[in-house]
């Protein structure tokens, strides 16, 4: 006999349970660690850090610091300017809304310089030496511009650019990289000077000519600056550092004593009120705005030095007008903000793990507050003019740019050390 099957049929069968509706319906993935996408990140883009990365700490602290400048710069620079525009071109806001476009530029300068991974950064030294010695070489082709006697500028299209401006930045990052590369290839540089010397001084002199010629030796004694202070960190013996600044004071004599308006400028500051009327009127109305401050200044836009009292107050002498409206209590937070500069940069120099980053960022720290010592002093009568700006405040766009940019490079250093670190 057959056993008895049970034919069960499709309709009887309990329907299965549906899966919920929350379920995914393909493999699940990890999520992301900021670790995890930190690494995708770099590698889909080698060049550039993370966009959020970095920025707690100097970074911002930097950044913020050159905002309050840059601001500050542009209120005073239309305070000192207005009367002049007015008065040449009939628009006051004609040299304010200048500066104003430099700034717009130099602020995504600032942003690409300090998105770049500073390992990367090193790729562009050749390329920017290049560019600025080929800058240089064209001021003195049909290409330059003349205005007051000296041949600095290129005009390219709406914008005039001064090129040594833009060589100083590109010799510090091409000299940091050739030196750092020979560290590297096992060269020691602290015994063999020649080493150190044969890169920098052929650069200083050839970029000193190309300055010496239009003339510019303010720019000049500023990128000797640089190369003092790159070769100060890579420890070159102080007696080659005290000869070579014996040197260059020694050649800056000889400058001085050739050209008559030089000349000028030394009489002018050794005996200010003897040539009050010619050669020492700048400095006297300098020292006459900024004694005519007081504490807490007379007020913004009240001065007396832009009403052609102190000539080129919106470029040399910007610090006066500064004295004069913001009074001694505006003079010392000018100074407190490049004090507070400096210490965020050497801070960040101190803490970058790449010996490149570290001695760019020294480098660039060193020299714009340097920059603003020197003409802080000239506006004081410490030091006789220099016709070196302000940096960050005075109107020169060039400057503002470059200076934007070299700042936005110490904030990448500060970035590229803290992604690593995370």
């Amino acid at each position: 006999m057959r056993p008895h099957r049970t034919r069960l049929r499709a309709s009887s069968a309990p329907p299965l349970p549906s899966p919920p509706s929350h379920a995914p319906s393909g493999p699940t993935e990890a999520p992301l660690t900021p670790q995890t996408r930190a690494t995708k990140h770099r590698r889909r883009h080698p060049w550039l850090l993370p966009p959020t990365a970095g920025w707690a700490g100097d970074a911002t602290q930097l950044a913020a610091t050159s905002i309050i400048l840059v601001v500050l710069g542009l209120l005073m620079s239309f305070s000192a300017s207005f009367v002049d525009a007015a008065v040449t071109g009939g628009d006051p806001f004609a040299t304010f809304r200048r500066q104003l476009t430099w700034a717009a530029v130099g602020t995504p300068v600032f942003l690409l310089a300090s998105s770049i991974r500073t390992a990367r950064l090193r790729t562009l030294t050749w390329p920017l030496l290049i560019a600025a010695l080929v800058a240089l070489a064209a001021v003195h082709t049909s290409l330059g511009l003349e205005e007051f006697g000296a041949r600095r500028w290129l005009q390219l299209g709406p914008l005039t650019v001064q090129p040594s401006e833009l060589a100083k930045p590109a010799l510090v990052l091409w000299l940091a990289h050739i030196l750092i590369r020979k560290r590297e290839l096992g060269m020691d540089l602290a015994t063999r000077t020649n080493h150190l010397l044969i890169p920098a001084l052929p650069l200083l002199a050839t970029i000193s000519i190309f300055l010496l010629l239009e003339p510019d030796l303010g720019t000049a004694v500023l990128a000797a600056l640089s190369v003092f202070l790159i070769l100060y960190h890579e420890g070159l013996d102080w007696r080659w550092l005290a000869g070579g600044a014996a040197a260059l004071a020694a050649t800056a004599t000889i400058l001085v004593m050739t050209a008559d308006y030089r000349l000028g400028r030394i009489r002018g500051w050794l005996h200010a009120e003897e040539f009050a009327d010619t050669d020492g009127y700048q400095l006297t109305q300098s020292l006459f705005a900024l004694g005519n401050g007081g504490l807490h200044g007379v007020g913004l836009g009240s001065g007396s030095a832009k009403w052609n009292y102190v000539p080129n107050p919106e470029t040399d002498f910007l610090f006066a007008v500064v004295g004069e409206e913001l009074g001694f209590i505006g003079a010392v937070t000018v100074l407190a903000l490049f004090a507070h500069l400096l210490r965020v940069g050497l801070r960040i120099s101190a803490g970058a793990d790449d010996p490149f980053a570290t001695l760019v960022a020294f480098t660039f720290t060193g020299a714009i507050v340097g920059q603003a010592l020197l003409n802080i002093s000239t506006v004081t009568g410490l030091l006789p003019i220099t016709g070196v700006t302000l940096p960050l405040l005075s109107v020169g766009g060039s400057s503002l740019v470059a200076t934007l940019g070299a700042l936005g490079v110490i904030a990448g250093v500060a970035r590229t050390s803290a992604d690593q670190r995370s």
